[in-house]
């Protein structure tokens, strides 16, 4: 049968928009059910109010217990509320606003009751908590309601404290376990208001768009762009950054062009994913097809997600660049242009993300913080500014300001979207151009992540796998060097495992939002290797899950 990934989506692969949000108000969830269940992942709670998993229950039960959270940490500050394109985002975002209001929190919401972009809302907290003590009870913490790049069906609710980052497992877990408390007590305890009966003087209101968008200049070198004529195209592919880059064009003077500034709920417009679903993922080169297309038409495309905390970069050389070339060229650019950075500032990346990047680190002679999948691990080093860059291999990613301070905690798509037309601007070569010659400078890497599939069960037994249950001895022909469950830069277990030769590495990693498992893996004895490598490494998963 013949894939159609990359190809438009057709009527039959359109979300019914009624429907969604009609379950979303009607279906409640029952808390025996593991599926049915508040829980988050990396990125917050994620689920389809078809499959009651992302309902009015979860959404009045969850922020009531952030408001707990809140209270039994200190935090009397205002609480940032924002919301991407996703249909489930405004009627969730409101369920947010009567709870918010009930218990007389000071929610601040889009002056333009307008979409907020996870950066800028990450933007806000950091801007507003800027001078004060941890203790201080005025700080401003956040939630964004997103699922990020996840399918039009999707709902997703996430909480960001005081330091402007997601929220670490003790927080989570804490706000999930109340939150089912919650659910399961018949939602006694809920405090709620009509949100009919609300009165707009009620609810504070924060200019998300021009607070962020006006403070790029301290953080990317827009005059270099705007002087050096690059042409940008940019999709927002439908989500919540649309007219950030609208604004950012008019504020900043540069040749950019949105080229596709549609947003619809269904994502009608979207071509199909590599599993034939429409997903927002600006990494994909299913996802980014129509983008692609019109590579030559611009010196840099660029694409976002839905909350526009991923980028993805297009050239007309290579087109879609792998999130791991790009990442190595951004950090090298970086530190060798970033005269205000402290130069004992350390680089930051998941440990599923190239082996380039430890090649380029070590030229740069800067320290290497190697973390487990998942932004908060950055998030300490990026507020005292001991980590300079830190950034995942989906394609997502942050840095510090020019000056050395702190920009946001979260990731940012807008800022790497605009950092490759800042080093065309300044070197004159695209970052395609550029990876092309760190590859020759230190090697090819052969790089790819496949998602498998796997049961719950299946998840929670490689979650909880250990170095001593692979028992195979070499890899792809070459002796096994390392079996890693923690991470070796915090020492944090990984919710995998990862095996390692002197030429190559595979991780694998359940998925905290899909009924997957995601195996990555690199060489760098090329593509051949690569396929070895996956093959053996599928092999020794599916054989200690019992697949």
């Amino acid at each position: 049968m013949t894939s159609r990934a990359g190809l438009p989506a057709e009527a039959s692969d359109l979300t019914d928009i009624d429907a969604l949000i009609a379950a979303y108000y009607d279906l409640r969830p029952d808390p025996q059910v593991a599926a049915q269940r508040v829980a988050f992942g990396t990125s917050g709670h994620r689920g389809s109010s078809l499959a009651t998993a992302f309902n009015e229950d979860h959404i009045l039960a969850t922020t009531q217990a952030i408001v707990d959270y809140r209270a039994q940490q200190g935090i009397g500050g205002p609480l940032f509320l924002g919301r991407d394109t996703h249909a489930l985002s405004l009627p969730a975002e409101h369920t947010a606003i009567e709870v918010l209001v009930a218990n007389e929190v000071d929610v601040r919401i889009d002056t333009h009751d307008a979409w907020v972009p996870t950066p800028a809302l990450s933007h806000a907290i950091i801007a507003h908590n800027v001078g004060k003590l941890t203790d201080d009870p005025g700080l401003a913490d956040g939630i964004v309601v997103t699922p990020s790049h996840n399918p039009p069906q999707d709902g997703g609710f996430k909480y960001n404290p005081p330091h402007g980052g997601p929220a670490d497992t003790d927080a989570t877990n804490w706000i999930a376990d109340r939150a089912n408390e919650l659910i399961a007590g018949g939602l006694e305890g809920v405090k709620r208001v009509r949100f009919a009966d609300i009165e707009r003087d009620h609810i504070a209101s924060y200019d998300f768009r021009d607070a962020y968008v006006r403070d790029l200049g301290n953080i990317i070198d827009m005059d270099a762009i705007r002087d050096a004529g690059v042409r940008i195209g940019t999709d927002p592919m439908g989500g919540a950054s649309v007219e950030y880059w609208q604004l950012i064009a008019e504020v900043y003077g540069i040749d950019l062009t949105v080229v596709n500034p549609d947003v619809d709920p269904t994502w009608r417009f979207m071509t199909l994913d590599w599993d034939e679903k429409i997903r927002m993922d600006p990494s994909s080169p299913s996802a980014m097809a129509s983008v692609v297309a019109r590579k030559d038409e611009f010196d840099v495309l660029t694409g976002n997600d839905a909350d526009a905390d991923r980028h993805g970069i297009v050239t007309p050389d290579a087109g879609l660049m792998n999130p791991n070339h790009y990442l190595a060229v951004a950090i090298e650019y970086l530190f060798s242009h970033r005269s205000g950075w402290e130069e004992n500032s350390a680089v930051g990346k998941t440990l599923v993300s190239s082996m380039m990047i430890d090649r380029v680190t070590a030229s740069l002679r800067r320290t290497m913080l190697e973390v487990p999948v998942g932004f908060k691990w950055f998030v300490p080093g990026l507020i005292d500014s001991s980590v300079a860059f830190g950034g995942e291999e989906s394609a997502g990613a942050s840095f510090l300001r020019r000056d050395g301070g702190v920009w946001t905690t979260d990731k940012d798509g807008i800022i790497l979207c605009l950092l490759a037309a800042e080093i065309i601007a300044v070197t004159g070569k695209t970052p395609s151009q550029r990876y092309a010659e760190l590859e020759a400078e230190y090697g090819a890497s052969s790089y790819a992540r496949v998602d498998a599939p796997a049961t719950p069960a299946q998840k929670a037994a490689l979650k909880k796998l250990s170095p001593e249950d692979v028992t195979a001895e070499t890899l792809a022909g070459d002796p096994i060097t390392a079996k890693l469950s923690h991470a070796p830069g915090n020492g944090a277990a990984i919710g995998g495992l990862k095996v390692q030769t002197e030429f190559a590495w595979f991780a694998a990693r359940p998925s905290g939002t899909e009924d997957v498992y995601k195996l990555y893996a690199e060489s760098l004895k090329g593509p051949q290797h690569l396929a070895e490598v996956q093959r053996e490494a599928a092999a020794i998963v599916d054989q200690i899950l019992g697949a």
